[in-house]
């Protein structure tokens, strides 16, 4: 937006606009010869010859105006300088008529060839305003030395120093004038730029910025902010808007009114935004700007953005640690057991053979040697899952590996009855280094999960392909790119309390479930540098696994 103008700003562009200028003209042409029209015919028969000079000057000028008019006004055509200067060589040829008719130099009429030359000082440059100056002193000239029948006396001359100094100061005045509006052109046009250029930033960036003053009236909105708060806030500029955000993000209106009333100078909290089903946190950063309150109204700016991702990250990094430390533990831990249950196993199964042992120890021994299998197995998962590794790393195409490993979780016998399974694997291959096996495993268990989750009759959707910018989540690069995996179930979704925890150890819904084969996943994921991300509803549950592709210089299959 331009900067706002004066009203003597206002003024004088009316006055300096060519197109506005040149209507001023007609009508000063067309009231000067009028003028002396009618002084001719009050004096018609007194003196024929002047009467029929004013009645030509009269109708040369009407009909001559009469043409321009319509070439600027109907026909708009543009202004150029040889359309100026024909207007001015007009102008002074009337002014000369009108100075004729009036006694030549003696005349006071003479003063009407410094208008003329102030005019031509307002629309061209200094050169051509001293041309016009120039040619009036010519035809002023050569009138005086027809009126005069001889060469003109000193009067004419002062008058003509005169016209000509006129000319000059004005003509100097006018370009001074012609550069300081070129000057606030460019710097409105700036202006218009650099609040363009920003009006595009803030468009476009990934954080809502909603500005409101002490009332809270909202100022300004970006279209983000309209995003996340879950309606359109631009028809409400101008008006009072904490009490409608307040119903979507309450966090966000308490930090705005926090902010109002205290007018700390920055503030970093979060908040929660709920709408359209989707439950989200906000990480809310308020300031306010200085003001007297009277002509400079103090104002309030929130910046938010949606922390899902960030919050997802940081959950992976704990859950990551958390992982690390319990398979620490569990790798010392099943070792000590292990040992100790295969010797007690041993010394129960020979008991429990002896000639001399009788039914209920026979059954006993029985029951405990198959609880200490149970828990022999148990115990060979919790190592499995202490020793996950990537033991070797060779460039592996992770699409074969989602292939082979859904077509047999989708034949297991334990999968959700009339559960069909929908494949959908891009070429050409996704691939990346490490360890077949490893990753076999673990889209194994997430495509069975997926499998026993889903509702009877359902599908579930596995698709692989290259990651797009809006599938990873902020803060998440990958400098060659990743591979995204994604098994999409139509299951009832995971309970929140459980959402928290299933990657941890032992962490099961499943009846005689151990609870191990999502840790597993989890840590054979990030053993070769991916992530696993979770999104569960009502309508189902989502996994995406990301992996970094391998740099293609150095891959090949």
């Amino acid at each position: 937006m331009p900067p706002r103008l004066s009203r003597a700003d206002i003024r004088w562009q009316a006055v300096l606009a060519p197109q506005r200028f040149i209507r001023w003209i007609y009508v000063a042409r067309l009231s000067v010869a009028s003028a002396i029209f009618i002084a001719a015919v009050s004096e018609w028969f007194t003196d024929s010859e002047k009467t029929l000079i004013a009645t030509l000057t009269f109708v040369g000028a009407l009909f001559f105006t009469g043409f321009s008019y319509f070439w600027t006004e109907t026909k708009r055509r543009r202004l150029t300088e040889t359309f100026l200067y024909t207007q001015f060589i007009v102008d002074l040829l009337v002014v000369t008529a009108v100075v004729h008719l009036t006694e030549g130099p003696k005349s006071g009429f003479a003063a009407l060839y410094i208008l003329v030359n102030a005019g031509a000082a307002l629309l061209f440059p200094m050169g051509g305003a001293l041309l016009i100056a120039l040619l009036g002193i010519v035809v002023y000239l050569a009138d005086a030395i027809i009126v005069s029948q001889g060469f003109p006396g000193l009067d004419f001359w002062m008058q003509a120093a005169v016209f000509s100094l006129v000319a000059i100061i004005t003509a100097y005045i006018s370009a001074r004038l012609r550069e300081a509006g070129q000057g606030s052109e460019r710097l409105a046009a700036e202006l218009q730029s650099v609040r363009l250029r920003e009006k595009d930033i803030l468009a476009n960036i990934r954080s809502g910025i909603i500005t409101v003053d002490d009332a809270g009236t909202l100022l300004f909105a970006n279209p983000t902010a309209s995003e996340l708060v879950g309606f359109d806030l631009e028809p409400s500029i101008g008006a009072s808007v904490l009490a409608a955000v307040r119903e979507t993000a309450p966090g966000l209106a308490d930090a705005l009114r926090l902010a109002i009333e205290t007018h700390s100078p920055t503030t970093r909290t979060e908040g929660v935004v709920e709408r359209n089903g989707r439950r989200f946190p906000l990480g809310v950063t308020t300031t306010s700007s200085d003001g007297d309150g009277v002509h400079v109204p103090r104002t309030t700016t929130a910046i938010f953005q949606d922390i899902s991702d960030q919050k997802r990250l940081e959950q992976l990094n704990l859950r990551a640690q958390r992982l690390e430390a319990v398979a620490e533990l569990s790798a010392s831990l099943a070792h000590e057991i292990k040992n100790p249950l295969a010797s007690i196993r041993s010394a129960v199964e020979q008991m429990s053979r002896r000639p001399a042992a009788n039914d209920d120890e026979r059954t006993l021994g029985n029951l405990i040697v198959r609880e200490s299998d149970r828990l022999s197995r148990l115990l060979s998962e919790f190592l499995d899952f202490a020793r996950v590794r990537v033991t070797r790393r060779e460039p592996v195409d992770v699409g074969a590996v989602v292939r082979g490993a859904a077509a047999i979780a989708a034949k297991h016998p334990d999968c959700a009855e009339g559960a069909t399974l929908a494949l959908s694997v891009a070429a050409p291959a996704l691939v990346v280094l490490g360890d077949d096996d490893l990753l076999h495993r673990a889209f194994f268990n997430l495509v069975l999960n997926a499998m026993q989750a889903t509702r009877p009759g359902s599908t579930v959707r596995v698709t692989a392909g290259v990651a797009t910018p809006a599938q990873l989540p902020r803060g998440v690069r990958f400098a060659d790119g990743a591979a995204a995996i994604e098994i999409v179930d139509e299951g009832p979704g995971i309970a929140e309390d459980v959402a928290d925890r299933m990657f941890e150890p032992f962490t099961t819904t499943k009846t005689g479930g151990t609870g191990l084969g999502l840790a597993i996943t989890h840590r054979a994921i990030e053993a070769h540098k991916g992530i696993v991300l979770v999104d569960s509803g009502p309508q189902g549950t989502r996994m995406t696994v990301f992996l970094p592709l391998a740099a293609t210089a150095g891959a090949s299959l």
